[in-house]
């Protein structure tokens, strides 16, 4: 079963089949058998969505709305947050969209892939994964063929109607979670108890006694693979506990706009460590029990007209950038994946036979289910496209019907679709419920109301928090990144440093940014509205709300009674007299800036999702320039979802430190005041470039078009995003990917390399492919699995190096590697591969050592479709940042 819908380089045009304004086809296009379809409750031994059937196109329609658009209250605020300044937005050419034809289609199941060969790695459980820094590949293979034997015995006792129906959402707002499966009656026995689906990648979304966890972007600004894997396990047990089957997280689109609206979400701009992020999250959530949603793939990498866009990304980059994150998922045994509102080269992501079965089901060998964002399905044809579930099960918001339910096994009844898919469908559904050992039946049942909070009878208000604050105060600390310290301005309270021989005796707090909302932490659904306090967490379906909320003023007042130090501040942006006459002779000024963003549902002062510039809110460039004209302490702290330009006030000679706080959470003000008072050495590094001016990035906010078109959003820049787009065009960046000072100083020494292991498989399958590889030859990936072979993933070289701490303050580091490839590579200069973490008292070293695989050491060939080794010598770079490089090396032969 194919359809070929893609397209490599060259993108060839667009084929014009139907008129952009014909949203949907005539009722006499439906499969014979479909009638209207209402939705309903489960009853047993049949589907809530598949007794009846719908008038809605078969093929889709291009104005049904994302569930987001449909559901949520739009909150838009009336005071200015921002300035007009923005890089020019590139206006997208508009396409005509073509349905999927209901062509009739067989089916043949993908083969059981052999995940790792027996060659000294134990086959692995998902309650019981490798440790962190374990150079061990997951072998979940066992593990998948027993939950697959267990969801096929299930699903044969099943009717059709049962198979559809779990497939199949009971629509938006008729259960207790932002998506729910109903129960297949009796529930014991043959029958099945359903799924609750619930947001959001740093939290339970709609739940309370939670916890507010830092967003994924802080996560990735750690450069910390336990802090990530320990968020994922305290995640998913919160997830376990309120009785959710799935958790829609993580989210791991790149940040190639750098004002993309939910890059917060993610785990930043570089490819390799995204995917890293979304392993180690992954590997931890799924540990509690709990099913892992990976999302969104694909090519979602801006709010505006995101379901309205195509997203034109040639093979190798989306093999070699924005589909390698979601490799790394599947070796990290994601039970499930979410596909895109978006296009992509022209086909709606959820209906894309490439990137849906030819990538993640063939060549990654997935063997969860994709479901489909929220009313991003846009036919009942895309089952045979390789989407296994659509969410939240009605085509739009309310709409009382599904492109599935009763369609799907209409489409089955006249053999446009085969049972037996339908049948794989249901399968994959189970087998991740199965994997994940929710047939245990101890496994909590759901216990609140994401829709009915106030409702007793269906919220049980159980408590899930536990200590976990401990741990988001450690990240948020962790994450925080220290960009300037002219002068050890930092830490506060070291004795001697002002006067006579006392700490500061007086610091004022600048900016609303530095208090609590003037109506509490939770003032805006979603958090979508200007935040009058602290900022933690960005807008949209990716958020939690705050059991509660530590702001810096709250945490720092405790910590300036112990030091004697007098404390006052402003919690107003906009009164600069004022602003400036509280900081005047103070022996520092706090100045507190912020930006936000999220999804494309909410709007806060024109910033429709994507941000419009990006520049600091609420009159913040103009806050430092007036506090730091009266103090030549002036120290900064940035709040924010994302780069802003800096330039305005960065080399203002009063401006003696800048802290990068981002999106910490909920202990926001505690994990501030560790770092600036020195409980914390910063170690945080930024997981992105700040670039000097907005154009110095390769790409923008696509924009353009009428309510009813569909834009090309070109992918022009290729490999060339953030870091690798500054270095190959030789921009100099404000801070470049992967900075980040501290409170001392490491230095790296002695670089070696050398090969690990005899290098070879178990088979002469793969030692064929090896000498392949190792002669330039590319790997055909013609097998299920091919791209995660163990060959290719095995460790084969090891990188060490000595870490010395030559400062005078006990602290961690996080060294990175970056691969030179050969320039008949055509790849970017530095190629971001690997990182350690050391932590050293003054004068002590250690080595660092990081591994290195084929497929880190490869490039994607688009002709022969396979991972190769390019010609010529690869470099090796050791440094502190992209661009702070220490010792060099080269790979040997």
């Amino acid at each position: 079963m194919r359809l070929t819908v893609w397209q490599l380089v060259p993108l060839l045009p667009f084929v014009i089949a139907q008129d952009a304004s014909s949203s949907s086809l005539p009722v006499s296009s439906i499969p014979t058998g479909s009638a209207t379809s209402v939705l309903g409750s489960a009853v047993s031994g049949s589907s809530a969505l598949s007794t009846a059937s719908s008038t809605a196109s078969a093929t889709g329609s291009l104005s049904a709305s994302s569930a987001a658009s449909s559901s949520a209250t739009t909150n838009t605020s009336t005071s200015s947050v921002s300035s007009s300044s923005a890089a020019p937005s590139p206006t997208g050419s508009t396409i005509v969209w073509t349905p999927l034809p209901n062509t009739p289609q067989t089916f043949t199941p993908f083969p059981v892939p052999s995940d790792v060969p027996q060659s000294g790695y134990p086959p692995t459980d998902p309650s019981d994964p490798p440790q962190v820094g374990s150079t061990n590949i997951p072998d979940f293979g066992p593990a998948w063929r027993a939950a697959w034997q267990k969801a096929k015995a299930k699903v044969s006792k099943w009717t059709l109607e049962e198979k559809v129906n779990s497939t199949t959402g009971i629509g938006w707002a008729n259960g207790r979670c932002v998506g729910n499966i109903a129960a297949i009656e009796p529930r014991d026995g043959r029958g099945w108890p359903g799924l609750c689906l619930e947001d959001s990648p740093l939290g339970i979304r709609f739940a309370d006694f939670v916890t507010a966890f830092p967003a994924a972007i802080n996560a990735a600004a750690s450069f910390n693979r336990d802090l990530i894997r320990q968020r994922g396990v305290l995640m998913g047990k919160e997830h376990v506990a309120k009785g959710v089957n799935v958790a829609l997280g993580p989210m791991m689109n790149l940040g190639r706009v750098a004002a993309g609206g939910r890059n917060w979400e993610g785990f930043g701009a570089d490819p390799w460590w995204s995917g890293e992020g979304a392993y180690e999250t992954i590997l931890g959530m799924q540990s509690t029990g709990v099913t892992a949603c990976a999302k969104h793939l694909v090519g979602n990498e801006q709010e505006y007209k995101r379901t309205q866009s195509s997203s034109e990304i040639d093979d190798r980059t989306l093999h070699e950038l924005y589909a390698h994150p979601f490799l790394r998922s599947v070796m990290a045994g994601v039970g499930s994946v979410m596909c895109s509102y978006n296009l992509l080269n022209g086909t709606y992501a959820c209906e894309n036979d490439k990137i849906l079965n030819d990538i993640v089901k063939r060549e990654y060998g997935f063997q969860g289910y994709i479901m489909s964002d929220w009313s991003a399905q846009h036919s009942t044809i895309s089952a045979n496209a390789g989407l296994d579930m659509t969410m939240p099960g009605d085509i739009t918001f309310d709409s009382g019907d599904s492109y599935f339910g009763g369609n799907l096994t209409a489409f089955v009844a006249n053999k446009t679709i085969s049972e037996s898919r339908v049948t794989d469908m249901a399968t994959r559904i189970l087998a991740a419920w199965y994997l994940a050992g929710q047939d245990d039946e101890s496994y909590p049942s759901t216990n609140f109301d994401a829709f009915k909070p106030a409702n007793e009878a269906t919220n049980s208000r159980i408590d899930v928090q536990d200590d976990h604050y401990k741990f988001v105060r450690t990240l948020g600390s962790a994450s925080t990144v220290l960009l300037k310290n002219k002068n050890n301005a930092l830490p506060l309270g070291q004795r001697g440093k002002f006067g006579k021989g006392l700490a500061e005796r007086t610091i004022a707090l600048i900016g609303s940014g530095a208090g609590p909302g003037r109506a509490g932490p939770n003032e805006f659904s979603d958090q979508g509205g200007a935040i009058s306090g602290a900022l933690a967490m960005g807008w949209g379906s990716g958020t939690a709300w705050f059991t509660d909320l530590i702001s810096p003023l709250a945490a720092i007042q405790p910590v300036a009674r112990k030091f004697s130090t007098t404390l006052s501040w402003l919690l107003d942006d906009f009164d600069l007299d004022r602003a400036a006459s509280t900081a005047a002779r103070q022996s520092a000024a706090l100045v507190f800036l912020k930006a936000d963003s999220g999804e494309d549902y909410i709007t806060v002062d024109g910033n429709e999702g994507d941000r419009k510039n990006l520049t600091a809110w609420f009159n913040g460039d103009n806050l430092v320039n007036a506090v730091a004209a009266q103090n030549n302490n002036t120290i900064v702290i940035v709040n924010s979802v994302g780069p802003l330009i800096l330039e305005p006030w960065i080399d203002h000679p009063n401006v003696t430190a800048v802290l990068w706080a981002g999106l910490p959470g909920e202990e926001s003000g505690n994990s501030l005041v560790d770092v600036l008072y020195g409980n914390w050495n910063p170690s945080g590094r930024l997981p992105y470039t700040i670039a000097k001016k907005p154009e110095d990035y390769s790409a923008q906010v696509t924009r353009g078009g009428g309510p009813n078109d569909v834009i090309r959003i070109p992918y022009t820049e290729g490999l060339l995003i953030d870091y690798r787009h500054f270095d190959a065009n030789k921009i100099e960046p404000r801070f470049e990917f992967g900075f980040g000072l501290s409170y001392t100083t490491f230095n790296y020494t002695n670089v070696r390399v050398e090969k690990v292991g005899g290098g070879y498989g178990a088979s002469g399958i793969d030692q064929s492919l090896i000498s392949a590889w190792e002669s330039g030859t590319a790997s055909n990936v013609s097998t299920v699995g091919s791209s995660r072979a163990f060959w290719l993933h095995q460790p084969i070289y090891k990188v060490s190096f000595t870490v010395q701490n030559t400062g005078k303050t006990f602290g961690g580091d996080a060294p990175q590697l970056y691969i030179n490839f050969p320039s008949s590579s055509r790849e970017p200069p530095s190629v971001f591969r690997g990182l350690d973490n050391v932590v050293l008292s003054p004068g002590d070293r250690t080595t660092a050592s990081i591994t290195l695989s084929r497929y880190d050491l490869s490039v994607w060939d688009t002709e022969k479709q396979g991972w190769k080794r390019p010609q010529g010598d690869i470099g090796v770079s050791i440094g502190a940042s992209s661009r702070d490089i220490r010792q060099k090396a080269v790979i040997p032969k």
